[in-house]
This record gives C-alpha cells, sequence and structure tokens, in this order.
C-alpha cells in the first residue's frame, strides 16, 4: 500500500525583493512526506531550511508553486483560515521554546486548546496528562524559568502534541541543549513518534537528531541535494 501523503510542496519558490536584488531563498522544492514519518532536514547556516519549514508550515507566504497539507493547499486559503488551520491541525517546536513567562506549565500546554475553543476542563485535563507523559506531572505549576533547558523543551514538545495534530514542525529543537539534554528530546521526538504515529518535520544542525529520524534531507542554496 502507498503510504498517505500528508505534505506535499511543488515547484516551491520563496524571493524576497525584486529585480536585480532579489534573492531565492527556496528554489523549485518538490518533496512529499507520509503520514508518521519523521524527516530531518539538515544543511549549513543561511541555506534555506527555516524558510523551508515557514512557506511549507504555512507560517511564510511562498512566491510561487503549491503546498499542500493533506491535502488542502494552504497557500489559497485566507489568513483568518489559515490560522483555524494551524491551530487544530499543526504544532510547532522552536529552539528558544517560545513559552510565556507568566504562565505554568499545565497553562502554556493547554493554550492552544483553549484558543481552539475547548471547554476550560478539558483543556486542562488534557495538559495535564501531556506532560505527566513527558516525565512532568511534577512540574506543572512550575513557569519556564523554574525549569531546566530540556525540561522547557518538554514542555513545549507537549504544547505542540497536546491537539493532536497531523504534522509537528521543529526548528532546531536541540539548538539550546546540552548533550544530555539534547538526547532526551531526540528520544522523546522518535517516542512520541511512534506512539501516536504524527508527522514529524525537523530542521536541526545536529547529525544524532537526524539519525533518529525515517530519514534526512539535505539542503544547499535552497534546492535538496539529489
Amino acid at each position: 500500500m502507498t503510504p498517505e501523503p500528508v505534505v506535499v510542496g511543488r515547484d516551491v519558490w520563496k524571493t524576497y525583493g525584486a529585480g536585480e536584488t532579489a534573492v531565492a531563498a527556496l528554489r523549485g522544492i518538490d518533496l512529499t512526506i507520509a503520514r508518521g514519518e519523521i524527516v530531518a532536514v539538515m544543511g549549513p547556516s543561511g541555506c534555506g531550511k527555516t524558510t523551508f519549514l515557514n512557506c511549507l508550515s504555512g507560517l511564510d507566504d511562498i512566491s510561487r508553486g503549491e503546498v499542500l497539507v493533506e491535502g488542502t493547499n494552504i497557500h489559497r486559503m485566507s489568513d483568518a483560515a489559515k490560522s483555524e488551520y494551524r491551530a487544530r491541525r499543526t504544532g510547532f517546536v522552536f529552539q528558544s521554546y517560545n513559552l510565556l513567562p507568566i504562565l505554568s506549565a499545565e497553562e502554556n500546554v493547554e493554550m492552544p486548546l483553549l484558543i481552539a475553543g475547548r471547554a476550560a476542563g478539558e483543556a486542562r485535563a488534557a495538559a495535564r496528562e501531556m506532560l505527566t507523559q513527558m516525565g512532568l506531572g511534577d512540574r506543572l505549576g512550575h513557569r519556564p524559568a523554574e525549569l531546566s533547558g530540556g525540561q522547557q523543551q518538554r514542555v513545549s514538545l507537549a504544547r505542540a502534541l497536546v491537539a493532536r495534530p497531523a504534522i509537528v514542525w521543529a526548528d532546531e529543537p536541540t539548538g539550546n541543549l546540552d548533550a544530555e539534554g539534547s538526547k532526551e528530546v531526540t528520544d522523546l521526538l522518535r517516542e512520541l513518534n511512534r506512539r501516536f504515529r504524527q508527522t514529524m518535520v525537523v530542521v536541526t544542525h545536529d547529525a544524532d537528531v537526524a539519525r533518529a529520524c525515517d530519514r534526512t534531507l539535505r539542503m544547499r542554496d535552497g534546492q535538496f541535494l539529489p
């Protein structure tokens, strides 16, 4: 049986500026990512990895081509529809964690559910369950400053996964962690991928992270290498 594609990019270009000063950050990207696959994207700094993630996830517009996520061309959606779709069907993990410092771990994790319209009690219960699965059941009321880097990234992962999204986009998820924290988060990504069968796209410089993925796409100058 042919795996079901979740993300399809066709001749995707992203150009900044115009005329002689135009810079092409993405140059005709083509790819297909199957449901349940975990894919690493590697390449030197400035090669277009983060631009790729932002354009394929709908955080940034594209200049040409099309991006289908679960069969829907996300760049033909209105901004409101795109935001609503991201809230329901996608999760994001960033190098800098992007946790709200004034909120506790469980408040950070329940936020996407509340934004999506879930009842407060249901959202709180789901956040607690997900954080407990992450090994943070004793840190529910702690704010980000009271957590280690690895613990903060686990909270970020819990927030990305709590709504059971179809796809998780991760931009350098181990970039701010030491070796122990990096291994902890890498192992957790793999475990969660196997447990929930969520598709994951992981932009990384870390070869250990890439080895934990199903396959690695290597990028240079806005294109994938053969």
